[in-house]
């Protein structure tokens, strides 16, 4: 910690004393006092970026949807991708991303896991997230001709959402080598999500429940 003093502070250095802070301390700091007190950084340094614990909690998750949607766009194959293999893809990078991060979001989860679809940390993460999905159901809109065969994006994004929400809990409790359980999941919801949309999506949805059923009840 020595050293902080003379690096420059930037938002990413803040993050990640803050993120070695939890975990050190198997807690969130008490106050932004005590926090720039300990990793020797001036309060007005750290009000630069953030305005609070709850927004610098908010910022860590925008910025595992920023990294993941990054280094998948880098992707040379993804702009030839379906929209389908594009919401796989980005599931797939953005989970290998909480797991290279996985002490510190089990901690800051399993502390709200009661109210995890209420909170308010992952606000930015749902809109970003939102968006990408309306993106990829409105790409795929402009494809049908008829207006009776296009998709709902807001309804879509929100049934992404809330398969998000599920992968994310599953991912928390999986406890199978590699989360290759987790991998599954995803597979198959992304599956769903997208033929959920479809005429006849009967097939994919008991396929995704007996998988449901099979995980929480086997």
């Amino acid at each position: 910690m020595a050293n902080t003093t003379k690096s420059k502070i930037t938002e990413d250095k803040i993050i990640s004393l803050f993120m070695e802070s939890v975990l050190e301390n198997e807690k969130v700091p008490s106050s932004v006092f005590k926090f720039c007190k300990e990793n020797k950084i001036k309060e007005e340094e750290f009000y630069s970026f953030f305005g609070s614990f709850e927004t610098l909690q908010q910022s860590i998750w925008n910025k595992f949807f920023d990294n993941s949607y990054g280094v998948m766009q880098k992707n040379k194959e993804y702009a030839s991708m379906t929209n389908e293999e594009k919401m796989l893809t980005f599931f797939f990078t953005f989970f290998e991303n909480l797991t290279l991060n996985r002490s510190y979001v089990l901690f800051i989860m399993n502390e709200h896991k009661y109210s995890m679809e209420g909170l308010s940390q992952l606000k930015g993460l749902r809109k970003r997230f939102k968006d990408f999905a309306s993106t990829l159901i409105e790409e795929r809109n402009e494809e049908k001709n008829l207006k009776i065969f296009k998709y709902n994006a807001p309804l879509f994004s929100e049934g992404a959402w809330l398969q998000f929400l599920f992968i994310l809990k599953f991912w928390m409790e999986d406890g199978s080598p590699g989360f290759e359980k987790t991998d599954i999941a995803i597979e198959k919801s992304v599956t769903t999500i997208f033929q959920i949309f479809e005429s006849t999506p009967l097939e994919k949805i008991v396929d995704f429940g007996k998988f449901l059923y099979k995980e929480k009840f086997a």
